[in-house]
């Protein structure tokens, strides 16, 4: 007697808005009705489950991965942490197949950054009225009956260069009120609410121009180390250099294994957003070794063809930093690079501005370090001036003391401070509703909550480390590793050799849900 074959796991990530429920409510009883096993959070988790474990499990173990992008979900931290989690997945053990349809988002309507990366050359459906549903059901079906992937596309590739844009400057200033506008991801170069944070910028701005610049920006995530990265790139280009912004985002995880592969990969992705013809072949000779290797390239090659300086941005290093039998060797090279800018001409052309929010944990010899030569830029809050003056942009005619509650709970992080303003703005609720619902899942960090609870969650020790914290009025100590990781994900201050939660809103949430 046969066996019946294994069913076919089906992950849905939506957002709890319609029309996202209603399809993804509609694809759950069609697939559910075809035999398959659909995850949707919905109606698969049961009260009392812990939920980060039944999405880890539901994803680890699904076949395809059904993304819903409507103009709500786009903007989830949820969303964009599922879809992370499964572009990984899919990289190191080639399933979940990811499916990502547009609901009510044209097809010419730009993605946040991280999804651009997590999603490039993926082919998108695209959903208008409920006629669709039908039309994309049976699309599916055929791609899970026929156990294939949709083709990919090339567009995708070219999107994570910014449109060209004008930046602010005191000839065009900001305007004193601009439409709100959803945070999330990087501030566009036109954005009337980009805040400087001087003398950051200014500094920055000379710094790029030089003849062999090195700039570092040290941030936790979401202070705008992107949005400050396509700054200084669009004002070196604006000064006569070629801009090369790169994420180490896009680059899948097998790329990371082997430092002769990861260097092929780093010199044909430049090469391609310079438009020049891959030639590896001509250069690369296992004799000299693949450090030598990616040198000779950008100099005999890449940077020889260029009649301008190169403005390289290397964003998301912290994904080298995890793998340490290349990053030694791939940090110590560019170290090199920047010491040759110091007398050799072909050198001098190449201007690097490297971004991270972690502290480097990599056995690193200090004279080939990059992390303590060139500009170093470490992003802080914004101050109560700043706050005050983006409170205006959003046509808020608040003070300093209106603003202060908001400040207690909240801080100057940037992107905390800018969902609180476009709430506020928009009028979706009033200051006493978002005090009352900030540090709940109700509220309109929600999501934001519920993606460094699913973190910690899957990092025991981090979560033990949280809980400690948020337990006293008191700074605590805490080993230095776990200290310096809380740290870079934006959850707690480092004072000295102690940490106390960053704000208020992370010590009543995290008092709730790990006080337990």
């Amino acid at each position: 007697m046969q066996a019946n074959p294994p069913k076919t796991q089906v992950f849905i990530s939506y957002r709890s808005r319609e029309p996202d429920v209603a399809i993804a409510q509609q694809f759950h009883a069609q697939l559910s009705g075809a035999g398959h096993e659909v995850f949707m959070a919905a109606a698969s988790i049961r009260l009392g489950d812990n939920w980060p474990q039944r999405v880890n499990t539901a994803l680890e173990q699904a076949d395809y991965f059904i993304l819903l992008l409507s103009p709500q979900s786009i903007t989830s931290e949820m969303v964009i942490e599922e879809v992370r989690q499964a572009k990984h997945l899919h990289d190191t053990q080639g399933r979940p197949v990811i499916l990502p349809i547009r609901v009510n988002l044209p097809m010419d309507a730009p993605l946040n950054y991280d999804l651009r990366g997590y999603l490039q050359r993926i082919q998108q459906g695209h959903w208008e009225s409920e006629q669709d549903t039908a039309r994309l059901l049976r699309e599916i079906l055929e791609l899970i009956g026929e156990n294939v992937a949709p083709p990919l596309v090339d567009a995708g590739a070219q999107e994570l260069t910014p449109a060209p844009a004008v930046i602010e400057t005191a000839e065009t200033p900001p305007l004193p009120v601009a439409e709100p506008e959803l945070p999330g991801g990087q501030v566009d170069l036109a954005s009337k609410f980009y805040i400087e944070r001087p003398p950051i910028e200014k500094r920055c701005y000379e710094a790029i121009v030089k003849p062999g610049a090195l700039i570092r920006i040290k941030a936790p995530r979401q202070m705008g180390k992107t949005s400050l990265m396509a700054r200084i790139l669009h004002h070196a280009e604006a000064e006569g250099c070629v801009k090369v912004p790169l994420s180490f985002q896009i680059a899948d995880s097998k790329i990371f294994k082997d430092l002769d592969q990861f260097l092929k990969w780093f010199c044909a992705v430049v090469g391609r957003r310079l438009k020049r013809p891959n030639k590896l072949n001509d250069y690369w000779d296992g004799f000299f070794g693949s450090k030598d290797n990616c040198t000779a390239y950008f100099e005999e090659y890449l940077l020889a063809d260029l009649d301008k300086p190169l403005a390289l941005g290397l964003d998301e290093v912290d994904l080298v930093f995890q793998h340490p039998e290349i990053a030694s060797d791939f940090f110590g090279m560019l170290r090199a690079w920047h010491e040759d800018g110091k007398n050799r001409d072909i050198w001098k052309k190449l201007r690097l501005v490297v971004v991270h929010s972690t502290e480097v944990y990599i056995p690193m010899n200090i004279n080939q370090s990059p992390f303590n030569v060139g500009l170093a830029i470490e992003l802080p809050e914004f101050t109560p001036d700043q706050f005050e003056d983006l409170s205006q942009r959003h046509g808020l005619n608040w003070q300093a003391d209106d603003l202060r509650p908001i400040q207690a709970m909240i801080g100057g992080h940037p992107y905390l401070v800018r969902v609180a303003l476009y709430n506020l703005a928009r009028q979706d609720m009033t200051l006493a509703d978002l005090l009352q619902s900030a540090p709940t899942e109700s509220g309109p960090y929600g999501d934001h909550l519920r993606r460094h609870l699913w973190n910690l969650e899957q990092r025991p020790e981090l979560a033990e480390a949280v809980k400690r914290i948020v337990a006293t009025d008191s700074p605590v100590r805490l080993d230095s590793v776990e200290a310096f990781q809380l740290h870079s994900m934006g959850l707690v201050n480092l004072e000295g050799n102690t940490v106390s939660p960053r704000c208020n809103l992370y010590r009543q949430y995290f008092s709730d849900r790990l006080g337990q």
